[in-house]
């Protein structure tokens, strides 16, 4: 049983260890690791998600897993590469396993009955991502989702996942525009805007050289997912353009 202590809140909280057998054997050097990337653990009930992930023929594992009830499970050293975001992509990083920190938060996800995520996974978050930043200085552009760096395979964290909020506590960040967006939404627009859409995707991090349509309404799902999480329907309006153009122009100031 491992104790840390988190300043912010003068709480000291508990993590247990659970290993899982699936992970990469050498050691990896602390400057190495650069990326925070969210899960959900998408199965029917924790349990079965924690014996998924111990088990070694699933071939699949991560660092941390934060129960509904906000207990923190260590399964993979930090040290150690886990296995976790598989064929992957953010800037010109490929196979982001070696470079990242993966947490798991248990949800039945998309395909069981998708929840909103507990005031007590939440808080767990908040204070081991905290943990994890200060200790890999990881930048704010590098907190990522796993839907972000594999779009056409994941869809997790999901909508649900309270990335706006996350960014008020220094974990990520958000475009912070004010006023009615949402009027934008139905807004007709220009198609040389669709192309600088899709440019400023590739300037925050996402892979832009999609092969195909639906590559292409996958990417964009994927930031609606994480931009603007009220209408994911694959289409590019004026409101996402707004603020993919916003995030792109300000990434310096979230570094």
């Amino acid at each position: 049983m491992t104790i840390y202590y988190d300043k912010s809140s003068n709480m000291h909280y508990k993590i247990s260890s659970n290993y899982s057998p699936n992970f990469t054997t050498s050691k990896r050097i602390k400057n190495n690791i650069k990326y925070l990337i969210f899960h959900y653990t998408g199965m029917r009930s924790e349990t079965k998600a924690i014996n998924r992930l111990i088990d070694e023929n699933s071939k699949v594992s991560c660092h941390y897993l934060i129960k509904r009830n906000g207990s923190i499970i260590l399964m993979v050293p930090e040290t150690y590469v886990a296995w976790h975001a598989g064929i992957s992509f953010w800037k010109k990083q490929k196979n982001l396993n070696k470079n990242s920190i993966g947490i798991e938060i248990t949800n039945k996800g998309h395909q069981f009955g998708y929840q909103k995520y507990s005031k007590n996974q939440i808080l767990s978050l908040i204070r081991l991502s905290k943990y994890i930043i200060k200790k890999y200085r990881i930048s704010k552009t590098n907190i990522l989702g796993h839907s972000d760096i594999a779009f056409n395979r994941k869809k997790d964290p999901g909508e649900k996942f309270p990335w706006q909020y996350l960014a008020t506590k220094g974990i990520g960040y958000w475009h912070n525009i004010g006023g009615n967006l949402k009027k934008y939404r139905k807004s007709k627009i220009r198609e040389k805007n669709k192309l600088k859409f899709i440019f400023f995707l590739k300037k925050i991090g996402y892979l832009s050289n999609f092969k195909s349509n639906i590559e292409k309404i996958n990417l964009i799902k994927a930031f609606q997912r994480r931009f603007r999480p009220e209408l994911i329907d694959g289409k590019i309006d004026e409101e996402c353009f707004l603020i993919a153009k916003k995030l792109s122009k300000n990434l310096d100031n979230f570094s």
